[in-house]
């Protein structure tokens, strides 16, 4: 595979696919910005250039949507994305949208794009529901997974330059492998160490001026303290216990991979709360261990937060 999709924001892959789709259709096709968008991230009117083919190209108003996924090995089967009898799914979702604009005459032709990987039972499955749903032909619709993602990439090399995908410029990915090895280890102990639950641990820095000098919220800081400060010294109970000396050193490598991504890619406006959740639900979409210890996980990050593994503190805003 030519690019790791997963490690993409959704506005990288979002911005990807635009690009994409004006090789595909024409220059024309507008990209929307980032809000509500009414079942479209992207729409092109006229005649396309190539799509579905030179010869045969579709003529009207196409609507376009990206739906990227931090998950790996992910498929346009999964019930998350698809149910013919579900509506709480990704194509669930779209549906009244796309019965929305068809009733205002805005969409002719619909291409849905994912980093999922797309077979052809799926790809058939799909197309017709919305088609039943929806009130287009089959030939009117689209699906697009990672392997067709990857011909057109070929074929359209300049796209991924145009979109800016660079390594450099990605967004805060993280390994979620340690971690969860550390929770699940965790979840495992806790009752042994229920004793230290009356004792937490004094930060190193107080948690208002931590807040300060890492832009969290004070709402935000409020409701994490309030729900995982009791697990801190069962956290520090767990870790410094002798016989967890290959967890600790594991935890370790956690937050020195975690304190060196957030670094250098937490931008001067974010506060520190968008930077915690975007981490915690990349966290759950990648690994199922921390999906099913969701509480258990978010009391660790709070607890590397507190400690001060990750984070601005006064001494590092001193060396500046």
């Amino acid at each position: 595979m030519k690019y790791a999709y997963e490690d993409l924001s959704p506005e990288q892959f979002e911005s990807l696919v635009v690009f994409l789709c004006q090789q595909l259709l024409g220059i024309s096709v507008q990209g929307f910005s980032k809000g509500p968008d009414g079942g479209r991230d992207a729409k092109f009117v006229g005649k396309a250039e190539l799509h579905p083919s030179k010869s045969a190209p579709w003529t009207g108003t196409v609507i376009v949507q990206a739906k990227h996924t931090n998950g790996v090995n992910r498929t346009f089967s999964d019930a998350d994305f698809f149910s013919s009898t579900a509506a709480d799914t990704v194509i669930g979702k779209e549906i009244p949208r796309i019965k929305n604009l068809k009733a205002k005459s805005a969409i002719d032709h619909y291409m849905l794009f994912s980093n999922r990987r797309l077979a052809g039972n799926a790809d058939e499955a799909i197309r017709g529901h919305i088609s039943k749903e929806c009130g287009l032909s089959i030939g009117s619709l689209y699906l697009c997974g990672i392997e067709q993602l990857e011909v057109w990439l070929k074929t359209f090399p300049r796209v991924a330059t145009l979109a800016n995908i660079d390594p450099v410029d990605s967004p805060l990915i993280v390994s979620p492998d340690e971690l969860a090895e550390l929770v699940e280890a965790f979840a495992r102990n806790q009752q042994i160490i229920q004793s230290a639950v009356d004792n937490p641990p004094t930060p190193r820095v107080s948690y208002a001026d931590k807040n300060a000098l890492n832009n969290m919220s004070e709402e935000y800081a409020k409701l994490q303290r309030r729900n995982y400060l009791k697990d801190t010294a069962q956290i520090q109970a767990f870790l410094a216990a002798p016989e967890n000396l290959r967890l600790r050193q594991l935890y370790e490598t956690v937050v020195t991979e975690f304190q060196l991504k957030i670094t250098a890619k937490k931008k001067n406006h974010q506060s520190f709360d968008d930077v915690l959740e975007y981490l915690t639900d990349l966290l759950f979409g990648r690994d199922p261990v921390l999906r099913a210890n969701k509480r258990l996980t978010r009391a660790m990050l709070f607890y590397m937060y507190w400690h001060c593994d990750i984070g601005a503190t006064e001494d590092d805003a001193s060396t500046d």
